[in-house]
């Protein structure tokens, strides 16, 4: 066999033997030549697929590590127990979910607002914008008349508890009776006054907005109207926000604590994220329009030059945060403590906020978060309301500063009264001078 093996190479063509030898050589050069470094080819998949990972981490299933959601209690089941433990609440149980739907129409809405032409002014049967103001005195947006329609709907097609709804963009209450077109739906025994979209204007600038409700009882043995919703605020029977930020975000509170929900995207319901909720007792945040800060009454301007000094009884420099939404700003200072105000003006002096819907649902729940809201001169919830959207300076958030800021009013408002006196005083002593040396004499005068 190996005879045979040697004669068929002696038989390879000289030719061919050449080119043989040829490549050898170019081979033995290659071998010679220094080698670049190795390269891991398994430590390079891994870094390849970390990179990948980091930019999107659906792109590689293999070395992504599972999503694991944290157990939490749905908000369905957090009003069953709740609801279980104080009888006196069932029947708000579907008033509550159905708000909780509402909130998931109205997040819909706000974030589809651009795709689907939502800004701008309402527009009337004809088309044609609407030229008539509200009873604020504002223009009505499109946003504004749709997520009151769904408000209204939830609040009184879920059940008949609730008889009438008091709204922002409602000259009057409106009895569910007239909202449902049934007679059915007026024989509840409580009442609604809400804002149903807070901030609409920030929409505009994709910034948050809110809405924000307070269930009431409503008076026995009367019938319901206007002046059944003329309570203080201490008759809550329960007060809630929705805030539709980065995150969609439910706060209630029953009367016995605060509890938040997040909405998750992916399931479509609101999880129990922030329970017992509970507000620094002071914080760094201030949360003003300072742009109004010369209009401001002086207690209010000595309090806010005390927070940016660092001299205020919290000892810390504060830092100004303000969005211009009330539930956004609010749920700010609720979560990192401080205070937000909308106090009086020269040309508003009782404020912009209105008592019924949003300083006292806000107040009842800056108080149970172990809060306060104030009006510089006394508890928000104490204030009687002798109109339906009647407003009141308003200010909330942790208890320290908000008990700071009222002391100013306590040092500065009276000194403030007699300063604004002595100034009518001064005033009318120089027009006194002034008519005297025009009508008199120069050799009397």
């Amino acid at each position: 066999m190996l005879k045979k093996m040697r004669e068929r190479i002696v038989r390879i063509p000289i030719g061919v033997m050449a080119l043989v030898s040829v490549l050898a050589a170019h081979a033995s050069f290659a071998f010679t030549a220094p080698r670049p470094p190795r390269i891991d080819t398994a430590v390079t998949r891994i870094q390849s697929t970390r990179l990948h990972d980091s930019i999107d981490p659906f792109l590689s299933t293999e070395m992504a590590p599972k999503q694991r959601k944290k157990r939490l209690k749905s908000f369905t089941r957090y009003l069953e127990v709740e609801c279980w433990k104080r009888q006196e609440l069932r029947d708000l149980e579907q008033v509550l979910l159905s708000v909780s739907d509402a909130c998931k129409q109205i997040n819909r809405i706000v974030q589809r607002a651009q795709t689907d032409d939502l800004y701008g002014v309402a527009l009337g049967p004809d088309g044609m914008p609407l030229e008539d103001t509200n009873i604020q005195g504002e223009v009505q947006q499109q946003l504004d008349v749709l997520c009151n329609t769904i408000m209204l709907r939830a609040f009184c097609g879920c059940s008949k508890s609730i008889a009438s709804v008091a709204s922002e963009e409602e000259d009057e209450p409106r009895s569910c009776a007239d909202v449902m077109h049934d007679n059915s739906f007026s024989v509840g025994d409580y009442i609604v006054a809400m804002d149903p979209i807070d901030g609409s204007k920030n929409i505009d600038a994709s910034l948050p907005v809110g809405s924000i409700f307070g269930i009431y009882k409503a008076p026995p043995g009367k019938k319901v109207d206007e002046t059944s919703f003329l309570q203080t605020g201490n008759n809550l029977v329960a007060a809630g926000y929705c805030l539709f930020s980065a995150t969609t975000v439910l706060v209630l509170t029953l009367g016995s604590g605060v509890d938040g929900f997040t909405l998750d995207p992916d399931k479509g319901t609101f999880l129990h994220t922030h329970p017992d909720i509970r507000i620094p007792a002071a914080g760094p945040i201030y949360s003003f329009n300072e742009a109004n800060f010369h209009d401001f009454e002086e207690p209010v301007k000595r309090y806010l030059d005390a927070l940016k000094e660092g001299s205020s009884s919290t000892g810390v420099r504060s830092n100004a945060r303000y969005i211009g939404a009330l539930v956004a700003d609010v749920h700010n200072v609720m979560i990192n403590g401080g205070i937000y105000g909308y106090p009086a003006t020269r040309t508003q002096v009782n404020g912009k906020l209105r008592l019924l819907y949003e300083s006292a649902p806000m107040s009842m729940i800056l108080e149970q978060a172990g809060g306060a809201g104030s009006t510089g001169k006394g508890r928000i919830l104490d204030v009687l309301p002798s109109e339906i959207h009647q407003r009141v300076p308003t200010f909330l958030g942790s208890i320290e500063n908000v008990y700071e800021l009222d002391q100013f009013f306590q040092y500065y408002g009276d000194a403030d009264n007699e300063e604004t006196e002595e100034a009518a005083h001064d005033d009318d002593d120089n027009k006194n001078d002034r008519y005297e040396a025009i009508l008199l004499p120069k050799d009397i005068v």
